[in-house]
């Protein structure tokens, strides 16, 4: 008897889960406020919501030239790729007009099968986490921390907010480092630039000389350990000082944003699968490990392969690298090991 409870709850938990849905994932687009004027209909704002909702998906997690290859489909082919969405009324002091919070859930197996049929990659970032230091070379004189305009207001400029960029407190062996390399300093490595924060995203901007036109911008990276380091022309057009300041904050910003995307792409054309061994025990309970397993996109779907009142197998497909699952696995407390040429799962 107790053998038929545990196959009828084995069911019951994982026939739900054949392509996994998640409340709180990358494909949600939260906060989107829109005011409704008097003669504007709610779906009229609802769509408007979706449209708007659907560009910032899409600026969120692909590169800027994938972006251009969607971007302009219809508004009917958005709404069918919405699963549902949440309307929060929100006073306005003007009684002629009421704010709304449009909350746009969009299907995850929808999406990815746009992404498919586009032949597009996406990127899911795990760390937002980027230290930069971004420093102004003037003919001879670098600029560091005082009297530089971009590390003083790089966070005040930047107006993309899917990475977190962290500046550096002023350390006077950075300036030793960086004064005694100022003719030279292409080849000074980030790890001595960087020394608190090696192991994690980094980046070393130089704007050399940035009231000339044209300007290039060199610009050193580490992302997830992977060395990438670019330069970038920046017109100066008819913009001020200040004007252009402020550009080559975003320019860079954006530049930075799309190299820490290109290295967490995800390929939906070629998922990858995991066989792993569950042990039955009042701590690892299904109905729990379900739950868990619920929060991670990148799972994309679940199957039981052979089950017993002391073990389960467990078929996961999943996508992206095998390192991210078992990080997003960790997130969750479920603990992914492998013991000699088997991989086995514990709900911590």
């Amino acid at each position: 008897m107790n053998s038929y409870k545990s196959i009828l709850i084995i069911l019951v938990v994982f026939l739900k889960t054949g392509n996994v849905f998640s409340e709180v994932n990358i494909f949600n687009v939260n906060n989107i406020e829109l005011t409704k004027k008097e003669n504007t209909s709610y779906q009229k704002m609802a769509n408007i919501a979706m449209q708007k909702g659907f560009n910032e998906l899409i600026n969120k997690i692909l590169l800027d030239q994938d972006v251009k290859k969607i971007s302009k489909i219809d508004k009917a082919q958005i709404k069918s790729l919405v699963s549902y969405y949440q309307v929060i009324n929100k006073n306005s002091n003007n009684e002629n007009e009421d704010k709304f919070i449009f909350n746009i859930f969009f299907d995850k197996d929808k999406i990815h099968n746009l992404f498919f049929n586009k032949e597009i990659f996406y990127s899911e970032i795990e760390k937002k986490e980027l230290y930069i230091l971004p420093i102004l070379k003037v003919e001879d004189q670098v600029y560091i921390y005082n009297k530089n305009f971009f590390y003083e207001k790089w966070n005040e400029i930047n107006n993309l907010k899917l990475l977190e960029f962290i500046l550096p407190l002023e350390n006077i062996e950075i300036i030793q480092k960086i004064n005694s390399n100022k003719n030279n300093l292409l080849n000074i490595d980030l790890k001595d630039i960087f020394k608190e924060y090696s192991n994690n995203n980094l980046a070393f901007v130089i704007v050399d000389n940035p009231l000339k036109k044209d300007e290039k911008i060199y610009l050193k990276t580490k992302i997830l350990g992977k060395n990438i380091d670019k330069n970038i022309l920046i017109k100066k057009q008819n913009l001020d000082k200040k004007q252009y300041y402020e550009e080559i904050i975003n320019e860079i910003s954006n530049e930075i944003t799309n190299i820490v995307k290109s290295q967490n792409l995800i390929d939906i054309r070629t998922p990858s699968f995991l066989n792993t061994k569950l042990i039955m025990s009042k701590k690892n309970n299904l109905v729990e490990l379900n739950k868990r397993l619920e929060k991670i996109d990148l799972i994309d779907n679940i199957n039981v392969q052979e089950f017993n009142n002391e073990y389960v197998l467990i078929k996961l497909r999943y996508l992206g690298k095998l390192n991210k699952i078992i990080k997003q696995l960790e997130d969750e407390k479920i603990l992914l090991k492998l013991d000699g040429d088997e991989w086995s799962l514990n709900i911590i």
